[in-house]
This record gives structure tokens, C-alpha cells and sequence, in this order.
């Protein structure tokens, strides 16, 4: 299983046994994560028995990067042979019924990221030159993370994430514009990312930390600091999340048809 950990979800790998830690650094051609709240090592070990290599920190389209730099991370994880990845990330709230301090399931996303990560020469090796992008979104890793969120107690949302390019938060007028297209989430990474694995083959869940909520009508200011405060709240809960999800027989099932040779 793969798992890329969005601001301040750095403790969910805490649960991680046998762990080996490679910074960065380490690993040629690999982009450094250069914002506070993101490690920037690989961790591989084992997550409730189950191998499993997480990406500790992810760089950001906002700190100068092109797509495909910003995927990058990804498609090693690919090419080493994940078959199933997990994509977390910190998010605002847009949808008004939904709460700070909750987890949500991507169910869908909207790329406002301005890029995409295919632009260019196509890869055949990678994947086919048009993905198909009607169901991104595993539904049934959705459902199984359904099933185990009731099982732990957890109160979780299922809806749409709206990628943003950043780094400056969105205006009260931006917020109900994303609203209106339909977002029920809104952050400034995962959904590139997402393109870059589905041309791939990979199969996706994809969990948003609501750190915040964004009300357009009543604006508080937030901070990243406050960010990476309420995403380390939370991240226990998404770390029980991933732990039952590793633990279930049905991460076993291959990947989705690519249209790869």
C-alpha cells in the first residue's frame, strides 16, 4: 500500500513498525518538501502487517514546481509496484453542514489547479495518452472505509475536493464560487496527484483532515499554524482509519486497467 500525508498528518505513520526512514534528499531527482508541517523522507515498514511505503510530505505547485515535479513522488510509488495508494491532505471545509476536526472521503474532485500533470509527451509505459477520469475515486475502497469508520466510531463526511493552485487562501467570494461549482473541500494539493495515478492504474481512497470551516458569510482568519494545529488533532483518527484499512484482506485486490502494455 502506498499513503502520501498531507500538513501535519505526519504522526499517522507513528503506527509503523520495522519502519526504515529515506530522506528526500537521499533519493535523486526527488523534489524536497520545503513547507512547514511536511517531513520529507519515505518511510517504508509495515502498517497492521501490511507493507506499506508513505511519502512523509509532499512539495506544492505554490512553491514553484511544475506538475509533473509535484507528481513525481507518486509515480515512484507506481513504479515500485503500489497497487493501492491512499492520498490524505489538510482541508477547509465548504460544504456548511460539514464540521472542522472531521475526516471526509473523496468521492470526486475538481482540478482549478490551472495544470496537469499529463501536459506533455505521453509515456505509453506509464499509462494510455487520454486516462479515463469517470470514476477516479475507488467506490469500493470508499465503502470499506465507510464500513470501518462505523466500526471505530468515527464520524465521516463523503464528498467533493477542489484542488486550488495557492499558496494565498481563498477570498468569502471564491469560497461560494467553489461552492456553487459543487466542492465540498477545498486544498492545494491530492487532486494532481490523483490525475498522475489514475494514468497509472492505481488504485485510490483519498481522506481530507477538515481543519477548517469556511464560511463566506462570517470569515475568520486562519493561519497555517492554525492548520497544522487542528490536522494534528485529528490525525489520530485518521491514523486508526489507515490502520484498519491496511488490516483488511480487501487492499489485496488489483489494480484498475490502466490500458498499459
Amino acid at each position: 500500500m502506498g499513503l502520501v500525508l498531507g500538513s501535519g498528518l505526519g504522526p499517522v505513520t507513528q503506527a509503523m513498525t520495522e519502519a526504515v526512514d529515506i530522506p528526500y534528499a537521499q533519493i535523486p531527482g526527488l523534489p524536497q518538501a520545503g513547507v512547514l508541517g511536511h517531513e520529507g523522507c519515505l518511510r517504508a515498514g509495515l502498517l497492521s502487517g501490511r507493507p506499506v511505503l508513505a511519502l512523509c510530505g509532499r512539495t506544492h505547485l505554490y512553491e514553484g514546481r511544475s506538475a509533473q515535479e509535484v507528481c513525481l513522488p507518486v509515480r515512484v510509488l507506481g513504479t515500485l509496484g503500489i497497487k493501492t495508494l491512499i492520498l490524505t491532505n489538510a482541508a477547509g471545509a465548504l460544504n456548511p453542514d460539514y464540521s472542522a476536526g472531521t475526516l471526509m472521503l473523496i468521492a470526486d474532485h475538481i482540478n482549478m489547479s490551472g495544470q496537469n500533470p499529463l501536459t506533455g509527451p505521453n509515456d505509453e509505459a506509464l499509462g494510455p495518452r487520454f486516462p479515463d477520469m469517470s470514476q477516479v475515486w475507488c467506490p469500493e475502497l470508499i465503502a470499506l472505509a465507510q464500513r470501518k469508520s462505523k466500526e471505530l466510531g468515527l464520524r465521516v463526511e463523503r464528498g467533493v475536493y477542489i484542488q486550488i493552485p495557492g499558496p494565498s487562501l481563498e477570498t468569502p467570494a471564491e469560497t461560494r464560487a467553489y461552492r456553487h461549482l459543487g466542492a465540498d473541500a477545498i486544498g492545494m494539493s491530492t487532486v494532481i496527484e490523483a490525475i498522475a495515478a489514475t494514468h497509472m492504474g492505481l488504485r485510490l481512497l483519498g481522506i481530507s483532515c477538515l481543519t477548517n470551516k469556511n464560511n463566506p458569510d462570517c470569515m475568520e482568519k486562519i493561519s497555517h499554524e492554525d492548520i497544522l494545529a487542528m490536522a494534528g488533532r485529528t490525525a489520530h483518527d485518521m491514523a486508526g482509519l489507515i490502520a484498519a484499512l491496511a488490516a483488511d484482506s480487501s487492499l489485496d485486490a488489483p489494480a484498475l486497467d490502466s490500458g498499459r502494455p
